[in-house]
């Protein structure tokens, strides 16, 4: 799905400029719930692969020559875990394999990601720019020498997504979320941590202070079987 001129939409992912932007894998998320006693299975690096074949199949007509993720690579605040270690190492060699250069931006969950980074040499940075698009994490505002230039501010961070109710049955779903922030376009990519379906904007309080104003008028772009455009939030609520 095309929006705003030259970004496209796949499934979980956007793409600009012959770069994949993807975000909030929280690799480790299955292991730090079995720490709390929460019984799951660690399914997710296996999903993750598996759905991120079926993108760069749907892309393998297009050149793909940088991959950003916009934060939240793994999970862990203050410790790499053995899973993040062994999960993170192999996504990065995924990415590699699909792409001449990958640019992992720092997300809140990223305190001590460095050393993961490093062993592939790759680049960790608060922010990145293609062309007039600003890639951030979203945890915190954009400082305004990083807004010169911007048309429009791609995040993650906020894991979207809204429930849709068919008479008394509701289900959840990931979402795009397309807006406006201080006069700028602003398209919210949903995580992909396949654990959970992320936070109902329509219900929930937001996290990123660029969505602390009013919503209503943002755009929903549902991920399912397909990518369905659910219009304005408002139609929603």
């Amino acid at each position: 799905m095309k929006i705003l001129k030259n970004i496209e939409l796949f499934d979980l992912s956007l793409f600009v400029d012959n770069t994949l932007v993807l975000t909030d894998f929280h690799i480790g998320y299955e292991e730090a719930l079995n720490k709390r006693g929460v019984l799951v299975p660690r399914f997710q690096f296996k999903e993750i692969i598996l759905r991120l074949e079926k993108i760069f199949d749907r892309l393998k007509s297009k050149k793909i020559e940088k991959i950003v993720v916009l934060g939240d690579l793994k999970h862990e605040f203050g410790i790499i875990s053995e899973q993040e270690w062994r999960h993170t190492l192999k996504l990065i060699d995924f990415f590699g394999r699909h792409c001449s250069e990958i640019i992992l931006l720092k997300g809140n969950h990223d305190k001590i990601l460095g050393p993961i980074a490093e062993k592939r040499k790759v680049k960790v940075l608060e922010h990145y720019r293609l062309g007039k698009i600003l890639c951030i994490h979203g945890d915190k505002l954009p400082i305004k020498k990083e807004l010169e230039g911007i048309s429009t501010i791609v995040m993650g961070h906020e894991h979207p997504a809204v429930s849709i109710k068919d008479n008394k049955r509701a289900e959840t779903f990931k979402c795009f979320l397309v807006g406006k922030w201080e006069r700028k376009n602003l398209v919210v990519v949903p995580s992909f941590n396949l654990v959970t379906e992320g936070t109902d904007v329509l219900k929930s309080r937001v996290l990123s202070p660029l969505l602390k104003q009013d919503l209503s008028n943002f755009q929903a772009i549902v991920v399912s079987d397909k990518l369905y455009d659910f219009g304005k939030l408002k139609s929603l609520d």
